[in-house]
């Protein structure tokens, strides 16, 4: 099972305390390794977190540079555990922006954890819905100008393979923490046939017990992926 979040409401829940917003995405960079920890035993085995969005850069210099050190820090601090707890970590989104020592580690992990098999997990950073399928696109128009694909063989296979997941399953289903209603540019491709669930809780407060009542209500659903799935007949109809 695929499952992506959207991380939302650190700011907002350290605000609410009178404490800095920083100190929201710090406890939420705590709340990643409790959700990563139980995946597993919940039945996920693809797990996609929205980090940083190519929209995030908009956003007060200050913060934008405690959240890139942030970031640098949980490489730092989780690069051995991840691969020992056999996790396969893959980056998603444009990383030429990031600081060259963060691509680095973002490398080293990818390629020290490829092999690992109990969840993968994929961290959406510089990552917009958007510019992933602009860069797929120029991927494909570069493959049609050098005559190696005819335009009429593309087909969703081939945009698929070219995005950032590069064919894997689509999330099954995608959560967003703190109430908003929106993907907000968050798997535009991907997420064309996913199930949502939109949860009151900020990202802080999502323990693995919520995780776990959301999935679920997940399970209790019925996918019809654009089919009408008969019902089954009721025994006096018989």
């Amino acid at each position: 099972m695929h499952v992506g979040i959207i991380m939302d409401g650190n700011g907002r829940w350290a605000t609410k305390r009178g404490l800095p917003r920083l100190m929201g995405h710090k406890r939420g960079a705590n709340r990643v390794k409790d959700i990563v920890k139980a995946s597993p035993d919940l039945g996920v085995d693809t797990l996609t977190l929205y980090a940083f969005s190519t929209e995030n850069w908009k956003r007060a210099a200050h913060e934008v540079e405690g959240l890139m050190k942030l970031f640098r820090g949980y490489l730092q601090n989780h690069f051995v555990e991840l691969n020992e707890k056999n996790v396969r970590v893959r980056f998603l989104g444009d990383p030429s922006p990031l600081a060259a020592d963060i691509r680095k580690q973002m490398e080293l992990l990818t390629d020290l954890t490829k092999d690992n098999t109990l969840i993968t997990l994929n961290i959406a950073i510089n990552y917009g819905g958007r510019d992933e399928l602009v860069r797929a696109t120029r991927k494909i128009a570069t493959l049609v100008k050098d005559g190696a694909l005819d335009v009429a063989d593309i087909n969703e296979d081939t945009i698929s393979a070219h995005l950032d997941t590069l064919q894997g399953d689509d999330p099954d289903l995608i959560i967003r923490t703190a109430g908003e209603l929106r993907l907000s540019n968050f798997m535009t491709w991907q997420s064309a046939y996913s199930e949502l669930a939109f949860v009151e809780k900020s990202w802080p407060e999502f323990t693995p017990k919520l995780f776990a009542e959301v999935l679920a209500d997940y399970r209790s659903r019925t996918r019809q992926f654009g089919a009408v799935i008969p019902k089954t007949a009721d025994i006096s109809d018989t």
